[in-house]
């Protein structure tokens, strides 16, 4: 459903994207994970032909590239800034986007009224954007993205910023739109959202893309052992990585020395961390 092919860009000496490669098949959710500056804005850039890549070419559904209109009605995006009119009500917003995407008259109005219920804004449909609060803005700038009944979504940062009821409306609309068939690219910081949702998950840094793969997968491949953490009677308390911690658990039974202990499996949050290393981003 989308295949980045070589993929550069630069800005100035900025190299945002490297020889980025990249297939997306149907009924995917695919996590896009970076450090701040990595280049998964760019990537999303690239893809609805807001940025020409230097070099490399993106093809979309079979339909080829995002420069053609036609091509670009077949993907609904939610950015990371906020796309929304504060002055109009959400049912204005909705219809005013739907317009741009062809829609009109009954099926116009059937689609509004439908997803305003999905992300649970239909009983403040007439309200200003104004009065909202983020959960719901983020919530309105999915509903957004959707109206049109895209096949792809590009979801970047779809639930920064929102409260925990929101942040789960999200995730259960992208399950369900998963299994409607529809091909999803994610961009989050939050580790725990890409283990629940994604099937797949790419590790991207100064714009290449380093890993690729099922979390279980780059778990194995780039997680590291597990660590075993023991506390004993005298306070002190000591590490120890292991491949085999349930192992190295069972031979401590019986010291009388040890008061308590502690398995941190490895996990994607381990997997980032190793790929990109642990330096501050801004």
């Amino acid at each position: 459903m989308i295949e980045w092919n070589a993929v550069s860009k630069s800005f100035g000496t900025v190299r945002a994207l490297r020889d980025f490669s990249l297939r997306i098949g149907q009924g995917e959710v695919f996590g896009l994970l970076g450090p701040n500056g990595a280049g998964k804005s760019t990537a999303i850039g690239v893809c609805l032909g807001l940025v020409r890549p230097d070099s490399g070419t993106i093809a979309i559904a079979g339909m080829g590239s995002p420069d053609d209109p036609r091509t670009r009605r077949s993907i609904g995006a939610a950015p990371q800034a906020i796309a929304l009119y504060d002055e109009l009500s959400g049912r204005e917003n909705l219809r005013y986007f739907g317009r741009l995407h062809g829609l009109g008259g009954s099926t116009l109005t059937r689609r509004v009224d439908q997803v305003l219920d999905e992300v649970g804004l239909l009983p403040r449909a007439k309200d200003r954007v104004l009065g909202y609060s983020g959960g719901m803005k983020r919530r309105l700038n999915l509903a957004a993205a959707i109206v049109h009944d895209p096949p792809i979504l590009l979801l970047d940062e779809p639930t920064a910023g929102v409260d925990p009821q929101s942040r789960n409306n999200i995730l259960d609309m992208c399950k369900a739109l998963s299994q409607r068939g529809k091909t999803i690219v994610y961009t989050t910081h939050y580790m725990e959202e890409a283990a629940r949702l994604c099937t797949r998950v790419g590790i991207i840094d100064h714009g290449a893309l380093l890993a690729t793969g099922t979390v279980a997968h780059l778990i194995a491949e780039h997680g590291g052992e597990s660590v075993v953490t023991i506390t004993r009677t005298d306070g002190t308390e000591t590490r120890v990585a292991t491949p085999d911690p349930v192992r190295h658990a069972a031979g401590l039974i019986g010291d009388a020395t040890v008061q308590g202990l502690r398995i941190d499996r490895a996990d994607l949050e381990s997997v980032f961390l190793n790929l990109t290393g642990r330096s501050l981003r801004d």
